[in-house]
């Protein structure tokens, strides 16, 4: 079995990566971080994001019949990971894996054809609103009322709320203790009954924000009572496209660390010459290496939606977030002092390799989930 790319996959990545590197450098990224003016009301490169639709990655896994490229996720992954290298300050996470991966998998024709063209177009921001403050994915966390129409409670943190356009929000419809309590819909939200604040968070390129709900009017996605169902799918794809992102991340972090111990002169040698810094590097390889196999592994259970892929997407979340974490934690230690000032670029990747690690639960979350569908299957 081959878990390579092909060919034109292969050259989409060419292409994406050229693009990223011409219009998101670091010093683009840094622009957005600063939070200056335009950046300081809507944190998000508005050009990036308006050339990544004109090159057709924002709708790349949407069908042609709703405005997208109609190419796979295998071709996702491939743009997933580029915008992991790029570190690129958009919301493509928050609108691509997660709301236009909900509206796929549930989202009625009429709803789809409202929203996943906006979105392939770069004309519109999703969300997806699960999270009420501390804690991981659960139904027993979802407090948030849904009756006769309208929302009301409270959702945080929400990535990317503050920009955005639509949430697909999770919702308590029943109060049997069961999964089937819980149903999903959509909202707009720049109508009324919604009130958005921005929260600090560690990534202000990535911004999080709490949404209020008051008597706000919204529309369910897929049938009363198997949001979260639906809710499973869509985190399980979100979390093979956020690790291959992050395998991005962890690959740039590598290659930041080894160009700084080629190029810094300690003692007359290359500080890569010592031995502890060998052995870093060796170490960051290592867990990228095994990151991306799980992630290769994650995409064609996600491309043919395979049996396995509740296992393969726990995998390859797991793998994927140690190694950016930990890539961009000795790319920084790589780098001695200097690391940790504001003017080299290795805090960017930290704060979005810890900033990632707890997007769709933690670590400790999946390494749950992961021993628990192994269970199940070997049990069945």
């Amino acid at each position: 079995m081959n878990f390579d790319f092909s060919d034109d996959q292969k050259q989409l990545r060419d292409q994406a990566r050229k693009f990223l590197t011409e219009k998101c450098p670091p010093k683009a990224v840094r622009v957005v971080l600063d939070g200056k003016a335009p950046y300081d009301k809507e944190p998000y490169d508005k050009e990036l994001w308006k050339g990544l639709a004109e090159m057709g990655f924002l709708g790349v896994a949407i069908p042609e019949e709703f405005g997208g490229a109609g190419a796979g996720h295998l071709e996702l992954c491939v743009i997933a990971e580029e915008m992991g290298r790029a570190n690129a300050p958009v919301p493509f996470s928050s609108t691509v894996y997660l709301a236009a991966e909900a509206l796929l998998i549930a989202g009625s024709d009429a709803q789809k054809k409202k929203w996943l063209p906006a979105i392939a177009a770069g004309e519109a921001i999703g969300t997806l609103a699960l999270f009420e403050g501390k804690g991981n994915p659960s139904p027993k966390n979802v407090k948030l009322t849904a009756a006769n129409g309208v929302l009301n409670g409270v959702k945080k943190p929400v990535p990317d709320a503050a920009i955005a356009d639509f949430a697909v929000v999770a919702a308590r419809t029943g109060a049997s203790g069961r999964d089937s309590d819980i149903s999903l819909f959509l909202v707009d939200l720049k109508a009324g009954g919604v009130e958005v604040k921005s929260l600090t968070n560690l990534d202000p390129t990535r911004g999080q924000a709490e949404i209020t709900f008051r008597d706000a009017k919204a529309e369910p996605l897929g049938a009363a009572g198997e949001g979260w169902s639906i809710l499973t799918q869509v985190l399980d794809r979100a979390a093979v496209l956020c690790a291959f992102e992050q395998v991005g991340g962890a690959d740039r972090a590598l290659e930041m660390g080894r160009d700084y111990a080629l190029d810094r002169i300690a003692f007359g040698r290359q500080i890569g010459s010592f031995q502890a810094v060998k052995h870093m590097l060796a170490d960051m390889y290592v867990s990228a290496t095994l990151a991306r196999s799980n992630s290769y592994y994650g995409a064609w259970a996600l491309s043919t939606n395979a049996a396995e892929l509740p296992e393969a997407a726990a995998a390859a979340r797991i793998s994927a977030t140690q190694a950016f974490q930990h890539c961009a934690k000795n790319n920084i230690q790589v780098h001695g002092g200097m690391g940790f000032t504001w003017e080299f670029d290795c805090h960017m990747y930290y704060r979005r390799a810890n900033a990632m690690a707890l997007g769709l639960g933690s670590l400790t979350y999946w390494e749950d989930q992961l021993i628990e569908r192994m269970r199940k299957k070997n049990a069945a």
